[in-house]
């Protein structure tokens, strides 16, 4: 029973896992650069994001929707597409990130994590329908 769940809503389990690994990636990685190291919240934003999406590149690639092309020309595409869509969604979170923290004082923290809730719907579609799409 399970199994055939798992089967039949692989792609969805498998991004809700690795889209939650990402997202923590993205919230310590965030959590260090502004309270750690004291850098702008903004600044922090930007460099959590790189790692994070480093990170989902490879793992949705590999274990989300399975493109297991090797082709330069094939992946490279991935590769572009996947981080437009991403500097797309790093736009949205930008200013998701600014109109809670700096024009109604909400804790950047907070505010991040609710922006990633954001980020990840916009990235499942982002990526289903126009990074790792299936050719028939």
């Amino acid at each position: 029973m399970l199994g055939s769940l798992y089967k039949k809503y692989k792609e969805i389990i498998n991004y809700l896992i690795f889209g939650g690994l990402t997202t923590l990636v993205s919230i310590v990685t965030y959590a260090l650069f502004t309270k750690l190291f004291l850098i702008n919240y903004l600044i922090s934003n930007v460099l959590s994001w790189i790692i994070a999406v480093l990170f989902a590149f490879i793992t949705n690639k590999l274990f989300v929707f399975e493109s297991k092309s090797k082709d330069k020309k094939l992946v490279t595409k991935e590769m572009t597409n996947f981080f437009f869509f991403r500097i797309v969604s790093l736009g949205i979170e930008m200013v998701i990130m600014y109109i809670f923290v700096d024009l109604l004082s909400i804790n950047d923290l907070i505010t991040k994590v609710i922006a990633q809730v954001i980020v990840i719907l916009s990235n499942y579609i982002f990526s289903k329908v126009f990074v790792f799409k299936k050719s028939n």
